[in-house]
């Protein structure tokens, strides 16, 4: 009983000093300021490695986003991960990122090993450590390049070293409450100041409670979470997922403090399949200039 106190306590500390944290930073983060959709309650793998393997079998998640208008040289963002219960309180995990925005591409892929612990007899309660190790490419396009594309700038941009990552996250489960932490790229913090990007999540916390109630709508999840922005304000995403229909469909919606929502409806197969449609309004800064984005996500469960 102790020892499930003190794990308690230990990621109630970590979200509280959430705020304090500065510095840390995905030196060529392919994390964008407005995340991926999936990760609130359809894959949050993609926000925490300690999510990975979580479950048992295995979990194949697919995610594309893009402008909702065809605005040349607009950000597509696709993501595809893979993750497996392995036995013996192992997880393991395959992350793979893909984030392009006018000229620039950026690739990451990154293994993850996870640990699930048991607090009691029962396993209802458990603690969740993940970390992750990738390498991130950034590159230049030059097909899309409307000028001299011979310039020993772009060149030199090109030939520039694979960047090594680090990221760590931990997790509490019930069955019922959820809580999370992660920090992305550790390594962040040997590198100088003038290798960081900005516009790229420093730090991630989030609390999730799962409100049971009836058969023909099972649940309704309401969820804050925290993310820390290099170069921005931090900011916080509220809101909720509601399942309906004997876990089918789902609803949910989710407000940031950028003063933007995604709003999103899925439907599920049993456990075995599920399909996810989200749209992200614009932020407040930049209404006037671009549409909001659409993601679909698709979830495959298998082996289990």
């Amino acid at each position: 009983m102790l020892h499930k106190f003190l794990s308690v306590v230990a990621i109630l500390v970590l979200l509280a000093y959430a705020p304090l944290v500065q510095g840390q930073g995905w030196s060529k983060g392919t994390a964008p300021l407005q995340p991926l959709g999936s990760q609130y309650f359809q894959n949050q793998y993609l926000a925490n490695p300690a999510m990975a393997g979580i479950d048992t079998g295995l979990h194949v998640n697919l995610s594309y986003r893009g402008q909702w208008n065809d605005v040349p040289g607009s950000p597509v963002t696709k993501a595809g991960t893979a993750d497996y219960y392995v036995g013996n309180r192992v997880g393991a995990g395959l992350n793979i990122f893909n984030d392009k925005a006018g000229l620039i591409n950026r690739t990451k892929i990154a293994m993850t090993y996870a640990y699930h612990l048991p607090l009691n007899a029962t396993g209802k309660d458990q603690l969740h450590f993940g970390l992750s190790l990738g390498i991130n490419s950034e590159r230049l396009d030059k097909s899309a390049i409307v000028g001299e594309v011979t310039d020993p700038g772009i060149g030199a941009f090109n030939r520039r070293d694979n960047y090594f990552e680090v990221d760590y996250g931990m997790a509490y489960t019930n069955g019922s409450l959820t809580l999370q932490a992660a920090m992305p790229n550790i390594m962040n913090n040997l590198r100088k100041q003038e290798d960081q990007t900005i516009d790229a999540t420093t730090f991630f916390a989030a609390a999730a409670y799962r409100i049971r109630l009836s058969d023909a709508v099972p649940y309704v999840e309401p969820k804050v979470c925290y993310r820390g922005v290099r170069g921005y304000d931090d900011l916080v995403d509220i809101g909720a997922n509601l399942v309906l229909a004997n876990e089918y469909l789902n609803v949910f919606g989710m407000y940031h403090t950028s003063r933007n929502c995604t709003i999103g409806a899925g439907f599920n197969y049993r456990s075995i399949a599920g399909f996810q449609v989200m749209y992200t309004t614009q932020t407040s800064g930049l209404k006037n200039y671009s549409s909001g984005v659409l993601e679909v996500g698709l979830v495959l469960h298998v082996l289990k």
